[in-house]
């Protein structure tokens, strides 16, 4: 029985290909309740590609990445930083909605992921960032930081900071930069306060380019 998505990934560059593969993924347990896979957009010339955490529950439903509540403040974000979302590849570090239901089980409420998950679909992530090869990466939140850089990183200590990828990651000479998740923002008492600041985190990222 797979135990990870490598048993899924084909070998190949074509981001088409890899995205109907990744449809079929049984790499770990969160296919079972998802609704589908939910893989990366964008262009393969996308100089920058952004990595947050896993869809939720709209991304679920409609098969593509960040186009939630989340998804709609990054836009925002994007637009005030000078970046075109149409020149960024978007995607997550996990490809399918972990969640519980609610007390009555009707809303289907965000589960993070856990580590044998984030690990499970790693070959996925190493595949679009093999095909893309951006210039830059930024990571959207604690669990895609993690993914690349490992458990013990802490966005409360990088944040901001620009980085190299890891040796042996796919996107050769690529800078890395973490900020925290668009959702985050969302939960922040401060709101105006911490999206400024994730304003300010992607023009600093983007300005390495």
């Amino acid at each position: 029985m797979a135990t990870t998505a490598a048993d899924f990934v084909p070998e190949t560059k074509d981001l088409a290909r890899l995205r109907e593969a990744a449809a079929g993924c049984r790499g770990c347990d969160l296919y079972r309740d998802a609704t589908q896979t939910v893989f990366g957009e964008g262009t393969r010339r996308a100089r920058t590609m952004m990595i947050g955490e896993q869809p939720g529950d709209q991304e679920d439903r409609r098969g593509e990445p960040f186009v939630g509540p989340a998804g709609r403040l990054l836009d925002r974000a994007l637009e005030e930083s000078g970046i075109e979302r149409d020149g960024v590849y978007v995607t997550n570090a996990v490809k399918h909605f972990k969640f519980r239901r609610d007390d009555r089980g009707s809303r289907r409420i965000h589960k993070k992921p856990g580590r044998t998950e984030i690990v499970a679909c790693r070959p996925w992530l190493d595949a679009e960032l093999d095909a893309v090869n951006p210039d830059l990466v930024i990571l959207l939140g604690a669990t895609a930081a993690q993914a690349v850089f490992g458990p013990d990183f802490r966005i409360t200590e990088r944040r901001g900071e620009v980085l190299d990828l890891p040796g042996g990651s796919k996107a050769r000479d690529a800078r890395a930069v973490a900020t925290v998740h668009p959702s985050s923002i969302l939960r922040s008492r401060e709101r105006d306060e911490a999206y400024a600041a994730f304003v300010a985190d992607l023009k600093a990222a983007v300005a390495v380019l």
